[in-house]
């Protein structure tokens, strides 16, 4: 007799899996760069996710799952950050609750190992916080780790704030995620054609091609941003430390 499995029974209201894309380089403008979010709602667990050709961020930014990469489970909590190298296997679950984890790809040639930072961890690490005037830059996924092309972290700007000096790069693309408050972004080459002047609010993404200039302006609350950055791996601050004290009216990376 062969060992026959039971049936499913699966409610409209049980829990549920799904991925939302929101950007890819064929609708942005950007070369490396694929962003979505993968939503968990109830008891659910994902089936085998991978991207043969393709290196991953994941950013918790509501609720909390856990994230099992070749058989290796990694609990994924606030603003918890997951590199997973590319054709690495993974799943998301979680038992209950409602949980948004952003994901952001990139093309690689080469495999890593995979890493986790802990918010917990990092926004306590003085070696992994870049203090600018009314903003604090966390380096959750730095140079110092392994990646063909990603970098990223979180910038939390006091209210009443903007960046400066403006910066554009050569060598690098970038998406922004807001995560957190209310502000405006601008994203231009050059101030005389400057026309993208954008309200931003939470869960809203701003792709940036290269050597566009991209100030973020914070208002009446605390503004939170995940950065996350394809091509040469720096962050600018650490690269040109013009950046740092402000002396000048804009640079180039």
């Amino acid at each position: 007799m062969p060992n026959i499995k039971p049936a499913n029974f699966i409610a409209n209201n049980s829990g549920s899996f799904h991925y939302v894309e929101k950007s890819n380089p064929h609708t942005s403008n950007l070369e490396f760069l694929t962003y979505g979010t993968y939503e968990l709602t109830g008891p659910t667990s994902s089936g085998t996710l991978a991207h043969p050709t393709e290196e991953t961020l994941l950013f918790t930014w509501r609720g909390a799952a856990t994230a099992t990469v070749n058989g290796k489970e990694y609990a994924l909590e606030h603003y918890d950050t997951l590199y997973i190298p590319r054709g690495a296997t993974y799943r998301l679950a979680q038992k209950s609750g409602e949980t948004k984890i952003i994901a952001c790809r990139a093309t690689a040639d080469n495999t890593h190992p995979v890493f986790h930072s802990r918010w917990s961890e990092y926004s306590k690490d003085e070696k992994r916080i870049r203090h600018l005037k009314g903003k604090d830059v966390f380096l959750m996924f730095d140079v110092s780790e392994g990646a063909d092309k990603l970098i990223a972290g979180y910038t939390i700007f006091q209210p009443h704030q903007r960046s400066y000096p403006p910066h554009n790069h050569t060598d690098q693309e970038e998406v922004y995620i807001f995560t957190q408050g209310h502000g405006s972004m601008e994203v231009y080459v050059d101030e005389e054609t400057k026309s993208f002047v954008k309200s931003v609010n939470e869960g809203d993404a701003v792709t940036i091609p290269l050597l566009n200039y991209h100030p973020v302006f914070s208002q009446e609350e605390e503004l939170h941003f995940i950065w996350c950055i394809a091509g040469n791996r720096y962050w600018v601050g650490d690269k040109n430390k013009d950046f740092m004290t402000g002396k000048v009216d804009k640079l180039t990376t």
